[in-house]
């Protein structure tokens, strides 16, 4: 028997080559003459289809410009855009960049509302009213799936810990998806961003809260990852790869947000904590590690994913096709270890105790113990190369 199951995902997709190109159209047709743009620092320069939107943005309305720094959002570059957005009498919110920038948008759109900051937001009740302005997100990397999702994380360096929000509230009014925004993406940026959209489409399928319609939309995501990431990283201007990697991404978002992600969340963002290295780094480095545990609680599941990946026919049914296709591929895109981060071994303790106390472990398929999480950090430190 099926169980039971409640799903509510009521982002507005727009998805294309070029679709970008109508936004002006949207702000100009809803009547808003303020907007407020967060994007990354310095994209604009080596985006040109970027830059592009926002001229012809600023033709349509009067932009206050926001841009995020660089790395992971932290709490202190969230509350500068809170200072950002609470002056500009925005009627909406656009965000233009990575998963970074999109939470930041969320978070900031929140705060703002409410009066407080994401300091004062994160030591209070965490209330989450309905938006008072909509939010359109505009992903420039094919990764986080964060403009249809309703998380949002952040880097608290003070403490060495990544602090996440989450509710249905925080979910941008509108996705403009556009594969042309990826073009100029670099090649390490494509292998992050695109191992972090597969860890969240597996871990749809395998968390406890997985439900048949993110099942189904986790298992597109993997074929279409499984078949073009590689490419993409390879050859940057397959308009092909980039658009299935960018369909990919924002299905991943959706799965995710469906079901959930695992352990392997958990486990990266214990070494993004420490270090503040990219968020679809951090997963990478521990994805196969924690698949190989999983693989003993959930074969079958991880057997379709292997099907969906295009992995061959193997002897045993016990999920170790998948575990060696995801590690296959992390060596096709030259994918680093855990040893090239600023962390020993010594370090395993403190990151197996961070990644317990975060939430998305909960929700792997079966209960993991200290000993289970060390042992995967271990195991990913006994790597020198892929």
């Amino acid at each position: 028997m099926i169980k039971d199951f409640d799903n509510h995902l009521p982002v507005r997709v727009r998805f294309g080559d070029g679709v970008a190109a109508s936004l002006p159209a949207l702000v100009s047709g809803q009547g808003w003459s303020h907007v407020f743009v967060i994007v990354d620092e310095g994209l604009a320069a080596h985006n040109p289809a970027v830059a592009a939107l926002l001229e012809e943005l600023a033709v349509t309305a009067s932009l206050t410009i926001h841009e995020k720094p660089p790395g992971e959002p932290t709490i202190a570059s969230a509350d500068a855009a809170c200072t950002a957005l609470a002056g500009s009498a925005a009627e909406v919110v656009i965000a233009i960049g990575g998963g970074s920038v999109m939470d930041t948008a969320k978070a900031a759109r929140s705060c703002v509302q409410q009066g407080v900051d994401l300091t004062t937001f994160l030591g209070g009740e965490r209330v989450f009213p309905e938006p008072d302005i909509p939010m359109i997100a505009v992903p420039t990397t094919a990764g986080t799936g964060s403009e249809v999702s309703g998380g949002a994380v952040f880097t608290d360096p003070a403490r060495g810990v990544k602090a996440g929000i989450a509710h249905p509230n925080l979910r941008a009014t509108w996705a403009f998806v556009d594969p042309r925004l990826t073009h100029t993406m670099p090649p390490a940026m494509t292998a992050h961003t695109g191992i972090d959209a597969l860890a969240q489409a597996i871990a749809a399928v395998i968390a406890r809260v997985s439900t048949p319609i993110g099942d189904a939309i986790a298992f597109e995501a993997v074929r279409l990852i499984g078949r073009s990431l590689t490419v993409a990283y390879r050859n940057p201007l397959d308009v092909d790869a980039r658009s299935e990697m960018m369909c990919a991404a924002t299905m991943a978002g959706l799965a995710m947000n469906i079901s959930d992600c695992t352990a392997e969340h958990s486990l990266g963002q214990a070494i993004g904590g420490l270090t503040g290295a990219p968020h679809g780094l951090t997963v990478g480095l521990v994805l196969a590690e924690t698949l190989e545990r999983e693989r003993h609680q959930v074969p079958e599941l991880l057997e379709r994913v292997a099907d969906a990946l295009g992995a061959p026919p193997g002897e045993v049914a016990d999920g170790s096709r998948c575990v060696d296709a995801v590690r296959r591929l992390l060596q096709d895109l030259d994918f680093p270890v855990l040893s090239d981060l600023e962390l020993t071994p010594d370090d395993s303790d403190r990151l197996a105790r961070a990644a317990l106390d975060d939430y998305f472990i909960t929700m792997s398929p079966a209960t993991w113990t200290f000993e289970e999480v060390r042992a995967a950090f271990d195991s990913a430190f006994s790597l020198a190369r892929r």
